[in-house]
């Protein structure tokens, strides 16, 4: 199976599609409609070390958090209007906005990455190093570490996922799964295909976030300072590179069907279960759009599946 390449992530009543510097955003608007938007995207890294091994996870990365944000604010524009009355804004006003969003999303993002270095990374240290008088092996103690970082990282899928709103999301995130499968698979793009179609994809940013779990727990291996202070500062330090390993295994999961690749995918398909869910047709919908906004599916499916293509 060769992979489309492209990619999204589900965002308030809709989704967003990116392939290569172009995505599309759908929305289904409180009035039923499916608005889409189609931009390109602009990434402030140089092509050429976007496409450097290791590297380029660490950007990419960084890129998705950037644009994830930006479509998860324009979503959430249309159901602002629908709560108050909406007015014409002068273009100072408009700039003015733009100005302050760009800001808050600036500081919302720095804010989140903080936060999820302090609770997956340094919290699991300081847990596993209350059991250092009990337990005298430091490799122990690191897999220890590792074990208490998933068991949060679980935890907080399985809490987040009890929430009504985020419930829907995950159906969306479901079908934008479900169209990237039917693509890869063969299948003519449509409700029929999608809905039968695989919830699981084995280049999902969960499984990204997954592997960065495992991973961190072999780096943290070689970190053999004396010091707690360097201890924690290594850890911090050694994220970007831990991030560019992560993705280089999805980046091959995606592109391979190989057994050993597909039984080392089978962890972070299985978290999928709890951060996708089945969507209704009407979410398919919204995510078809979405992708035939910025990809062309026929001339992939007849790139890659000439004898299964129909007229």
């Amino acid at each position: 199976m060769k992979s489309s390449n492209i990619g999204g992530q589900a965002v308030l009543e809709g989704i967003m599609m990116k392939n290569g510097d172009r995505y599309a955003v759908a929305v289904r608007k409180p009035n039923k409609e499916i608005e889409v938007s189609v931009q390109d995207y602009h990434s402030f890294v140089p092509q050429m070390i976007r496409k450097v091994p290791f590297i380029r996870g660490i950007f990419n990365f960084i890129d998705s958090l950037i644009l994830g944000m930006k479509t998860l604010m324009f979503s959430a524009e249309f159901f602002e209007e629908e709560e108050g009355e909406a007015r014409e804004m002068t273009a100072a006003e408009a700039a003015k906005e733009e100005k302050k969003e760009s800001v808050m999303m600036t500081f919302v993002l720095m804010f989140s990455v903080v936060l999820a270095i302090a609770v997956f990374m340094i919290l699991p240290y300081f847990l596993s190093g209350l059991l250092k008088n009990f337990i005298t092996s430091r490799a122990l103690l690191t897999v220890l570490e590792g074990v208490i970082r998933l068991l949060i990282f679980l935890g907080y899928i399985a809490m987040v996922s009890r929430m009504e709103d985020i419930q829907r999301t995950f159906m969306y995130h479901g079908a934008e799964h479900k169209c990237i499968n039917c693509i890869e698979h063969g299948l003519d793009l449509n409700v029929e295909n999608v809905r039968i179609s695989s919830r699981q994809h084995k280049r999902c940013g969960t499984s990204f976030l997954f592997f960065v779990m495992i991973v961190s727990i072999i780096f943290c291996f070689f970190i053999t300072a004396k010091s707690q202070v360097l201890r924690v500062a290594l850890r911090i330090a050694l994220m970007p590179l831990i991030a560019g390993v992560s993705y280089e295994i999805i980046r091959m999961a995606g592109n391979s069907d190989n057994p050993v690749v597909n039984l080392l995918s089978q962890p972070g398909l299985w978290v999928q279960r709890m951060t996708t869910k089945e969507p209704d047709d009407s979410m398919i919908e919204v995510a078809i759009q979405a992708v035939e906004a910025v990809f062309d599916w026929k001339q992939y499916k007849k790139e890659n599946f000439k004898a299964t293509l129909t007229p």
